[in-house]
């Protein structure tokens, strides 16, 4: 601790059991325990905290805004949680090549308000965008509604300068178009901080549209609404964002929101479409006409910008409306292929039958990115138990349905164990040699993503508070 505070200001280390307890999780359900917090304001103070959890050989865990749902950021073995949320500064923007370097803490929709005047946006938008950071979306390859077509996190990142496991400093990738060597910005984009913390990071900032449109349309069945989700892909339509909810959801948000939804619905969609204003209008009759041969029951489109904010104010308040149901959820986000969708939703339903859960589902339906939302109160008897299995089902469903385990979330710890559902033990061996050549030493976010039994083997560490 004294070397910390040494290095960083006596105000950024803390042992205290508060702080301890404030750090102990992310926003999924697995706890941990940390040895010590710390809060760098600059990427040297970065570097310098990763250098003395190496100078003791003490693990670390890298945290942004802890939105993360999969247990990434959650304290393994005793580390040293790094807070980077202080490293918040949009450091350029290059408006002619359209490139922004920022540090790890920027808040996704800050760096999108910060060049709006320039006509320009950051792409990828997880629905926690107001509060998750930059680095965080780095470390899990964050996806979001917007990335149906712009694509997720690895689109949209040029280079990253890595604070390594030793304290050293590497960058990787470039801002020319076409870079020589390995890609190896590539391999640290979804790492989640097993390979290093984010110092710097260099994005591709996108064009602001010139027209947008966004579509609900409602139905009376599921299978309606997945039929239009593959009728409007057939068509030749890729839109910029493709959302279902199904009917439990659909009322929660209505009732947390008012944002308009008909709480009658079986399930709807949310379609948004950008471009070029004649070939948006015509791709609104497209939409329109694919949705009532499915049987749309209606299709509005948003009249003005305020009525289409609130549509996606509905949609990305999802998982706070549902604290007026239930005070704890636990949320999955396998990815099956769209064809699958219906068949995988029934599975979905009928494993939350079994085992006699509130089971609600919003999703990324243009790419197949589900969202299954158990809601319940964890101080039920036995409850925890019944989420586990199901959660762990429902897994097993969506991998037999050529699914895989995660399209934005992470493995973290939630889903570390799963891992042999869609890898051999080859394909895991070859990812912890990866990992091995970036942190040899296995002190950067030990016990994430790979199983016990994997080529990284234990972490030796020191004794629990010999260093603090």
């Amino acid at each position: 601790m004294a070397d910390l505070r040494a290095a960083l200001g006596p105000d950024r280390a803390r042992a205290e059991p508060l702080e301890l307890a404030l750090y102990q999780r992310d926003a999924g359900v697995d706890r941990g325990q940390a040895a010590a917090v710390c809060f760098p304001g600059t990427v040297d103070q970065l570097a310098a905290a990763v250098g003395i959890a190496a100078w003791h050989d003490r693990p670390f865990v890298a945290r942004g805004s802890g939105t993360g749902l999969a247990g990434g950021a959650t304290p393994v073995g005793d580390p040293l949680v790094i807070v980077t949320t202080g490293l918040n500064r949009i450091v350029e923007v290059d408006a002619d090549e359209r490139v922004a370097w920022v540090e790890p803490g920027v808040l996704n929709l800050d760096l999108s308000r910060a060049v709006h005047h320039l006509g320009l946006h950051y792409a990828p938008d997880p629905s926690s965008q107001q509060a998750c950071t930059i680095g965080g979306n780095v470390a899990t390859n964050a996806g979001g509604p917007h990335c149906l077509a712009a694509g997720v996190t690895a689109a949209h990142v040029l280079a990253v300068e890595v604070v390594l496991a030793d304290g050293s400093v590497a960058m990787l990738g470039g801002l020319e178009p076409d870079a020589p060597g390995y890609d190896l910005r590539g391999c640290f984009v979804g790492s989640e901080g097993t390979m290093g913390v984010s110092g710097r990071i260099a994005v591709r900032l996108t064009p602001n549209p010139p027209a947008v449109r966004t579509l609900l349309l409602d139905f009376s069945t599921i299978e309606a609404a997945a039929a239009t989700v593959s009728g409007i892909i057939a068509a030749g339509i890729v839109p910029a964002a493709l959302e279902m909810m199904d009917a439990e959801i659909t009322r929660a948000v209505e009732d947390f929101v008012g944002a308009g939804y008909p709480r009658d619905a079986a399930a709807v969609l949310l379609v948004e479409l950008d471009g070029l204003p004649a070939g948006v209008e015509a791709q609104v009759e497209a939409v329109r006409r694919v949705g009532h041969e499915h049987g749309a029951r209606t299709v509005r489109v948003a009249a003005d910008d305020a009525e289409r904010a609130l549509l996606w104010k509905g949609r990305k308040s999802a998982f706070g409306a549902i604290a007026r149901i239930a005070p704890d959820y636990y949320l999955h986000d396998a990815v099956v292929p769209r064809t699958k969708l219906v068949d995988v939703l029934r599975q979905v339903y009928a494993i939350a039958a079994e085992y006699d859960l509130t089971m609600m589902n919003v999703f990324h339906a243009g790419d197949g990115n589900l969202h299954p939302l158990i809601v319940f109160d964890q101080r039920t008897p036995g409850v925890w138990e019944r989420v586990h299995a199901a959660g762990d089902a429902i897994l097993r469903a969506c991998v037999d349905a050529g699914g895989v385990l995660s399209g934005e979330h992470g493995i973290g710890l939630e889903k570390r164990d799963a891992m042999p559902l869609v890898f051999t033990p080859d394909d895991l061996d070859a990812q912890a040699r990866l990992r091995d050549a970036f942190d040899p030493s296995g002190r950067a976010n030990p016990e994430k993503i790979l199983p016990s039994g994997s080529r990284c083997g234990e972490l030796q560490r020191v004794p629990a508070g010999a260093w603090i």
